[in-house]
């Protein structure tokens, strides 16, 4: 499912957010549901709709949604005459619209086309720049300083494509996804790469298991070419015969026993049969094997094991961690776990009265009040997250800022930076956004700060304000700054403020239902 509407972004030119809506997606309390999708592409800001329509309205749909049919949730394109839909089960099928209909329920998601161009393209050309450069160095060095002839030359090609190849197998083992090879190792219903690669018989070795094979035998048989050429391919040409009763017996087990075929696995066995057949039919294989043609090679395993063995090491404690992470995300994402550590303002009265300074969608479901102090350094980072989330969600979130600071405090030398936001506020609310972000955001200095956003005097008002919140605070036991609280209730300090955005649809379901009781 989550391929499925990964592929649907990148049609739709999001392709720079996939990454963020899997972690989203996967952490959602609610995954795998149709929720689970269009709350992560809410918190994405991507505009979606989940409908239901009816058969007849599909030639007004765009061009391309999500669906479900059969009930499985499918990608589907609209052609001329035919529709592409792309299944989990299927992968890609070409149909006409009659035989589409007949089993689609009507439900669709639809999303708004990105109309920014992703530089999706762009970071990937250099992402295999950044790994390819190294060997064509490596390759040209080795061109440039021995002599190679079409056998050492066929040997040091097969190496790289088998030394690549390789590289998937191992990503596949570990659980590192690729698109491209997920694509390529489900050719047909009968092929499939991860149950072969992942088969327990000869995989409970703790250090190599058979996956590993490939990548130590073509990693060294690679070193081996770049640093001695002719030589070394003897050598490997003699390794790859002796070989091939190991590769007989896995394209068996493939046939037979697992009954499915690992394209890659198979790429693998024609490389090694390439090799000794090419070893065979020259006239180098009449050769012996001295200790200096056989010791580039036998160096180069002895120096890739214990390399590897960390690093598949490495690797598994990363994917470990992040699926923990997720575990956690989807933990904290509950909705009854937030209300359960949220606690009720003790009093709310006179609340309401307090005026702040204001910011988003006062209708909003969500009413956010944090209670900053201009000298509190966590104060920053709470302020500005409060107010990205307004700038990122002004519809449902509305940000009122307070201060909790002593008005009879006259050393306190703070006390004038919340008397100028409070006036700035009431005599011109249109340049309130950039003093406190040249505070807050900017932090460009008291001195500074001061000189810049001078005023004539200080009202009264502001002086009665600042006391009212004050005394509002005390009256709470609010004696630390920042405090964060959400619909009267405090926001916990197990949650980063910048996490209530998984779950704003929350609060507009209970103010909806609330308003239905009320009602």
């Amino acid at each position: 499912m989550l391929k499925l509407v990964q592929k649907f972004l990148q049609i739709n030119r999001y392709s720079e957010i996939k990454n963020e809506f899997k972690d989203l997606f996967l952490s959602h309390p609610n995954y795998p549901s149709l929720f689970a999708i269009t709350d992560s592409l809410d918190l994405l800001s991507v505009e979606n709709a989940a409908i239901r329509v009816s058969k007849e309205q599909i030639v007004d749909l765009p061009s391309n949604f999500l669906a479900y049919f059969k009930e499985e949730l499918i990608l589907v394109e609209k052609a001329k005459n035919f529709v592409r839909i792309n299944t989990i089960k299927k992968g890609s099928l070409k149909m006409p619209y009659e035989k589409f209909l007949l089993d689609w329920n009507g439900v669709i998601v639809a999303i708004e086309p990105n109309n920014v161009i992703a530089r999706e393209n762009l970071k990937v050309e250099f992402s295999w720049l950044k790994y390819t450069l190294p060997l064509l160095l490596s390759v040209g060095l080795s061109f440039f300083y021995n002599t190679y002839n079409l056998f050492s030359v066929v040997f040091l090609i097969t190496s790289v494509l088998g030394f690549i190849v390789s590289v998937f197998i191992v990503q596949e083992k570990l659980g590192f996804k690729n698109s491209f090879i997920s694509k390529f190792c489900n050719l047909s219903s009968n092929s499939s790469c991860s149950s072969v690669i992942n088969n327990k018989e000869g995989n409970n070795n703790k250090w190599i298991s058979v996956p590993d094979l490939p990548l130590i035998f073509f990693g060294s048989s690679l070193i081996a070419i770049l640093v001695q050429p002719l030589q070394s391919a003897i050598f490997i040409g003699f390794l790859s015969l002796l070989a091939i009763p190991i590769i007989v017996s896995s394209i068996w087990i493939q046939k037979f026993e697992i009954q499915k075929w690992c394209v890659m696995c198979l790429v693998v066995s024609a490389l090694i049969f390439l090799q000794s057949a090419v070893w065979f039919a020259s006239d180098l294989f009449t050769l012996s094997f001295s200790f200096g043609s056989m010791f580039p090679f036998l160096f180069s395993v002895l120096l890739l094991i214990p390399i590897w063995t960390v690093l598949k090491t490495t690797a598994k404690g990363i994917l470990s961690t992040e699926n923990a992470l997720k575990e956690m995300k989807k933990f904290k994402r509950n909705y009854s776990l937030l209300n359960f550590l949220s606690k009720k303002v003790p009093y709310t009265n006179g609340f309401e009265d307090l005026r702040g300074l204001n910011f988003g969608n006062r209708n909003a479901a969500v009413k956010l009040s944090i209670i900053i102090s201009p000298s509190c350094e966590h104060c920053h980072k709470t302020f500005q997250e409060a107010f990205d989330l307004v700038l990122r969600f002004p519809d449902k979130i509305f940000l009122n800022v307070l201060f909790n600071i002593n008005p009879e405090n006259a050393e306190n030398p703070y006390k004038a930076v919340v008397e100028r936001l409070l006036t700035i506020n009431r005599a011109t609310p249109g340049k309130t956004v950039e003093a406190i972000s040249d505070w807050h955001i900017k932090n460009i200095g008291l001195k500074k700060w001061l000189k810049k956003w001078n005023v004539d005097s200080v009202n009264m008002m502001v002086n009665q304000e600042i006391q009212k919140q004050y005394d509002w605070c005390s009256k709470n036991n609010f004696n630390y700054t920042p405090v964060k609280i959400v619909n009267e209730r405090v926001f916990p300090n197990e949650y980063e403020l910048n996490e209530l955005k998984y779950f704003l649809n929350d609060f507009v379901e209970e103010i909806e239902i609330l308003e239905k009781k009320i009602a």
